[in-house]
């Protein structure tokens, strides 16, 4: 690895969530969040989200160690992928946790990200593997970390990157 490691509080409440980063020689930031992804920390988050992103234009986020997740502290990385892409690079999640993965596919977040099983896979752009990371269905009832399950279970939809979504609109040959 390349740099020095940097550790961000991404929230008020430093327990609730923080963020390292540090370069890799490939160019990639890698940026390790820990703790609680939700609404209290996720303004903060998209700060230092839009800090490294102005830094380096590639940038992956490994989700590892991120306990909780709410779809708010979600779309923060939506919203991140998005800009990245704006600025000419992208934004790769990594090593979702069962909670985060969860979240993804039930809020279906995970098809508008490109999500990798390990650091390592989002490094290599080794191919997705959704039905290993995300469940095949979403409970039938229930609430899930903010999003509320529909009545009958749906199929989660595998992670689309964006040379396939525009190969599929006729955009790129």
């Amino acid at each position: 690895m390349i740099g020095s490691a940097v550790t961000h509080s991404a929230a008020q409440d430093d327990a609730s969530l923080s963020l390292t980063s540090r370069t890799d020689r490939g160019g990639y930031v890698i940026a390790a969040l820990r703790g609680r992804l939700g609404i209290a920390s996720a303004p903060a988050l998209r700060e230092q989200l839009r800090s490294l992103l102005r830094a380096a234009s590639h940038l992956i986020i490994d989700l590892s160690a991120v306990e909780h997740a709410e779809a708010s502290g979600l779309a923060i990385l939506v919203g991140s992928g998005r800009r990245a892409r704006l600025l000419g690079g992208s934004l790769r999640l990594a090593a979702p946790s069962p909670e985060v993965a969860r979240v993804l596919s039930a809020t279906g977040m995970n098809q508008h990200l490109d999500i990798f099983p390990t650091v390592r896979a989002a490094i290599t752009g080794e191919p997705r593997l959704p039905e290993a990371i995300f469940p095949a269905t979403v409970p039938a009832r229930g609430r899930i970390e903010g999003v509320i399950a529909s009545v009958a279970a749906q199929p989660a939809r595998p992670a689309m990157g964006l040379a396939t979504a525009r190969a599929g609109q006729g955009l790129i040959s």
